[in-house]
């Protein structure tokens, strides 16, 4: 048995961790046995934990098996990370269409959380970009299934926090691009009434669009940050600067009101300065914490939770202020706070998070009772309007908030294999 914890939470519990390293292993391996898949351990909650249970780790299963440079599909398996996907297709003028904040993740994580990115009105999330997989049961059945074949074991496995069974490779299909760059714009906004309506009038024109918000400031003031793929020949392509780390657990959080105000306070006039149109590396505007390894360290050792809802578009606007309200009464706040809208789509997976709406995303330091106490306030502005709670980065969710949230649970619980188990699944659905 080793400790293992995920990634934004620092406690660590005991799995039997059994790595993986081809496809027909972990076929053999999933067949007759009990456990969960784990990708990278990027999730910020327990959705890849398996607490004194077993954890297939995925990772050896890093291979491209087939990729055609003309139609841009390529099939590879399940424990490939995304940035390697990228760093080769990006020669070969195809990227991937859906991507998170990170790129450190593998492409059956994103597959089983359905991630998405800052361009779901145009794209969607990642999958609708996901032609086919193969999802080994602990019945010993090898299910392939896609948007056309066996959708319904498709629509589950997508977004299905990896209960089905355990994907063992894609196929997946990338977008043609004309190179790495991108054209950003940054535009400071004073309240939410103008982030609103920087949301409505820039989706027509540009790819991806996001904002931070000033949790602290009482009055929704933010950055609106929008970018659109450009042709940029004469630059010499360079992902980003050298990573750097934070090269130790503090013994208390780094990140507390005095640091809070004073970083929120630098970040709004620092990009407000230099507000306006530049040209970016997809790498270092799209996944900037990727740069900054181990930057959980600097949550103590207690750690942080994330908390990311949506709630209906109609409801967005009183929702997102009487949350922002009811953080900064609490006296606690978040410096990596994002607040972007959802397309008018719907998903293809049955417990996809994507919704038409409003979504904003907070990191919070463990403050124990107090911090318990703020989310609990957040659950019924959420409840209250009709909204859900993001799965991938939670670790404390009401049952009865995933319920009402995730209207066709009943339905996806006719696809979860017996003898797949996580910490997440044990506390929202009981087994």
């Amino acid at each position: 048995m080793v400790r293992i914890s995920s990634w934004g939470r620092l406690d660590s519990h005991e799995h039997d961790l059994v790595p993986l390293a081809d496809r027909d292993q972990a076929v053999r391996a999933v067949a007759g046995g009990r456990g969960l898949a784990q990708g990278n351990a990027r999730s910020y909650g327990d959705v890849c934990l398996n607490p004194d249970g077993r954890l297939w780790r995925m990772t050896g299963l890093d291979r491209f098996i087939a990729f055609d440079p003309a139609s841009g599909r390529l099939r590879c398996e399940a424990g490939v990370l995304l940035r390697d996907i990228q760093r080769m297709s990006i020669a070969h003028g195809w990227l991937l269409p859906v991507t998170p904040g990170t790129q450190m993740i593998t492409v059956g994580g994103a597959i089983a959380n359905d991630v998405h990115g800052k361009n779901h009105h145009v794209l969607g999330s990642f999958g609708d970009h996901v032609l086919k997989l193969r999802l080994a049961r602990t019945d010993g059945r090898v299910i392939e299934c896609g948007p056309d074949a066996e959708p319904d074991w498709f629509a589950a496995t997508v977004g299905g926090m990896g209960l089905t069974g355990v994907i063992v490779e894609a196929e997946l299909q990338l977008r043609r691009v004309s190179g790495p760059w991108l054209v950003t714009d940054t535009v400071p906004y004073r309240n939410l009434d103008e982030f609103f309506q920087l949301a409505d009038t820039s989706e027509a024109g540009w790819e991806q669009t996001v904002s931070w918000v000033d949790c602290l400031s009482g009055i929704g003031r933010g950055l609106f940050f929008r970018a659109n793929p450009a042709e940029i020949p004469d630059r010499i392509a360079q992902s980003g600067r050298k990573p750097k780390r934070v090269p130790f657990v503090p013994p208390v959080s780094l990140v507390n009101g005095v640091s809070l105000r004073v970083f929120n306070e630098a970040y709004f006039r620092a990009n407000t300065f230099k507000a306006g149109y530049a040209v970016a590396h997809f790498e270092t505007y799209t996944y900037p914490l990727d740069n900054l390894h181990d930057w959980n360290r600097m949550y103590g050792p207690r750690g942080f939770y994330q908390y990311q809802s949506v709630v209906p578009r109609t409801a967005g606007r009183a929702a997102i202020r009487a949350m922002l309200e009811a953080i900064k009464a609490s006296g606690q706040g978040s410096f990596l706070a994002v607040l972007k809208t959802f397309g008018d789509r719907a998903s293809r997976g049955m417990m996809s998070f994507p919704r038409p709406g409003v979504t904003l995303a907070l990191d919070f330091p463990n403050r124990g009772a107090r911090t318990a106490a703020l989310f609990e306030r957040l659950d019924a502005i959420v409840r209250d309007t009709g909204g859900r709670i993001y799965a991938a980065k939670d670790a404390r969710m009401p049952r009865d908030l995933f319920e009402s949230g995730y209207p066709r649970l009943a339905e996806f619980l006719q696809y979860r294999d017996p003898g797949i188990s996580s910490a997440m699944s044990r506390r929202l659905i009981g087994s």
